[in-house]
């Protein structure tokens, strides 16, 4: 009997902020590798997430929300999505169901009218009527996606069927990475985004879009404890205090949630020490965004 075909290939998730990219990439990985918060832009780098089956392998790249940038961070935003349809083999555009606008149609309309295999996943169905669902499916219909598929990313409903339909468009290949790989992220990166989020989920107005974190050093004391020093990085002074809190007790939260994140990451006890400083405009200066992880070219 002719061994199974193996398929594999890039499967690139766009969309506007906030349409639950990140939460869909979790979601088919099975692991929290992706941030995730309420707040416009949380994504700011290119995000590999790897899920493998029986005959198959599928690399996820999630991308920043498309917007028009403001600053130099938005620029290597943007260009990560531009970067992340090179080679791909399956385009998933999301749209929100409980806000689509002019914005969620224009793109649909560009990633359907590339020369690759799109699906059109529609997230969110829980929150919404089945006949309100309906409606949006026969707005979008004549757009020439392989599939339209509502799903809610939060609860699981409907990534059984995106992944029959990702299998379907796959071509045969090989297997690129290992079946215990799930992502090619740094730890280094993904501590700094973990601690980035609980940042994001406590902060309000513009203090959390000018937020960056550098790690300064991961040390593993002892075979239960690991102890982390990083540097959260704002744009004002009154940012800062803002970041501290009264008596150091929101630092103290953004800090005690983001351990046990990182607990869960690496498996040990780990001792977090924060600092927040002030580097203005950040987001501008070349240098710093790549001290902070986001490579300009």
């Amino acid at each position: 009997m002719a061994q199974q075909a193996f398929h594999s290939g890039f499967v690139t998730i766009v969309g506007r902020p906030n349409v639950g990219k990140s939460t869909l990439l979790n979601s088919m990985v099975g692991e929290k590798i992706a941030i995730v918060s309420d707040k416009p832009q949380t994504t700011r780098n290119r995000i590999m997430g790897v899920v493998t089956g029986e005959d198959w392998q599928m690399v996820f790249l999630d991308t920043p929300g498309i917007h028009n940038p403001r600053n130099r961070l938005g620029n290597y935003m943007m260009q990560s999505v531009r970067d992340a349809m090179d080679g791909m083999d399956c385009i998933v555009t999301m749209v929100d169901v409980t806000q689509i606008g002019n914005h969620d149609r224009k793109i649909a309309e560009e990633m359907a009218a590339k020369s690759v295999p799109a699906l059109l996943v529609f997230n969110k169905i829980d929150l919404i009527p089945h006949e309100k669902l309906l409606e949006l499916l026969a707005e979008f219909k004549a757009l020439p996606y392989k599939a339209m598929i509502p799903v809610s990313a939060k609860t699981g409903d409907g990534l059984d069927d995106l992944k029959r339909e990702i299998v379907n468009i796959l071509p045969e290949g090989p297997k690129y990475f290992p079946d215990d790989m799930m992502t090619d992220q740094p730890e280094r990166l993904i501590v700094a985004e973990m601690i980035r989020e609980k940042a994001l989920l406590h902060l309000r107005d513009e203090v959390p879009h000018g937020i960056g974190v550098e790690i300064l050093g991961i040390t593993k004391e002892s075979e239960t404890l690991t102890e982390i020093h990083a540097t959260i990085y704002c744009e004002r002074d009154a940012h800062k205090g803002i970041i501290i809190g009264k008596h150091g007790s929101m630092l103290q939260t953004i800090g005690s949630e983001a351990r046990t994140d990182i607990e869960k990451l690496m498996n040990t006890h780990i001792n977090l020490k924060l600092w927040v400083k002030v580097r203005e405009d950040w987001r501008n200066r070349i240098d710093d965004l790549r001290t902070l992880g986001y490579e300009t070219k």
